[in-house]
């Protein structure tokens, strides 16, 4: 008796929820509740059954009954303001539906995404801090002093007296060795400014992901090594690295770091990192002892990976919000 009623109510309850008519809706109504009703005849039975279960099967018929004709009430009032509205003046049901677009990911969040999901595997972690800094932090803590010459390639936007937007996220790799001591594995993705008159391969604003990794006995190898398979993650196992010699004052010895890529069978390389072993004063800036702990630091551009991985030609298409665009990728 208890699984026929749990049956009754499982099969009326899918019958309610298909009746798309009040007229339907009736005739689940008059099926199960009418005078030769599947549900009225099941509680008829109850007078058959011991007097012992009685009790508790009658609580349940009438469990049954309440879902039933409450499924119902609520179905009709659904069916009627639906036949309401297709009856409204002026409403025409011909008319093609309107299609909402679903959103997806940004292309630069994806590569983001993309890039912290690979250091991670490297066992690397995220840390974050301010677009709106401080010129300490900006430069003289990268050991870029007012009258370094390479202060005019990070220059940037000044807010109000010593306080800027960062023109690169190394500021957080300083914030982060100052609350900590090594061992040190971080990346630090975010949007940068520099007063670049924008084109292709250029603009005001932009993002980048940095990586630090402090501790005792790291060498370049390691630094060759973390690079070269976090490029071939991104871009496939046949994915070359080259190291040349460059100069960026808060890393010495420092290199420019070029990705193999192929067009139309040809091997090319492109510029995508600035890398290099942290330099002996920016340990003293945040009062690590060089002589007992060495690192080093790296650079890209979010932008261009994502303009390298998609064939985007123009970084000003990222950040115009073209639809028509950005549906492409």
């Amino acid at each position: 008796m208890q699984e026929q009623l749990h049956k009754l109510r499982d099969e009326a309850l899918a019958k309610v929820e298909e009746a798309s008519t009040t007229e339907q809706l009736d005739e689940v109504r008059v099926a199960y509740f009418g005078r030769k009703g599947l549900l009225k005849a099941a509680m008829k039975q109850l007078k058959d059954v011991p007097a012992d279960q009685r009790p508790a099967l009658g609580q349940l018929a009438n469990a049954v009954k309440n879902a039933v004709t409450g499924a119902i009430s609520e179905r009709r009032e659904f069916i009627q303001r639906v036949e309401a509205q297709v009856t409204a003046p002026g409403m025409d049901i011909s008319l093609p539906g309107v299609c909402r677009s679903i959103g997806r990911e940004h292309p630069l969040r994806r590569t983001e995404a993309e890039l912290r999901e690979v250091f991670a595997r490297l066992g690397f972690e995220v840390a974050e801090g301010p677009e709106v800094e401080l010129e300490y932090y900006n430069f003289e803590a990268l050991n870029i002093p007012a009258d370094h010459p390479a202060r005019d390639g990070f220059d940037t936007f000044y807010i109000e007296g010593d306080v800027v937007l960062r023109s690169h996220t190394s500021p957080v790799q300083i914030r982060v060795m100052e609350q900590r001591q090594p061992p040190i594995r971080v990346v630090v993705p975010g949007r940068v400014y520099r007063p670049d008159t924008a084109d292709a391969t250029h603009s005001p604003v932009f993002h980048q992901i940095e990586g630090l990794v402090v501790g005792e006995g790291v060498t370049f190898a390691d630094l060759k090594a973390v690079l070269t398979m976090a490029m071939r993650e991104l871009f496939g196992a046949d994915t070359e690295t080259r190291f040349r010699p460059s100069f960026f004052p808060f890393t010495e010895p420092s290199a420019e770091v070029d990705v193999s890529y192929e067009v139309d069978g040809e091997r090319r390389w492109l510029e995508l990192l600035g890398a290099g072993m942290v330099h002996p004063k920016v340990f003293e800036a945040v009062g690590y002892d060089p002589e007992r702990y060495t690192g080093f630091a790296f650079g890209m551009g979010i932008d261009r990976v994502a303009m390298l991985k998609y064939g985007i030609p123009d970084i000003r298409l990222l950040m115009e919000n073209n639809l028509r665009f950005l549906e492409q990728l």
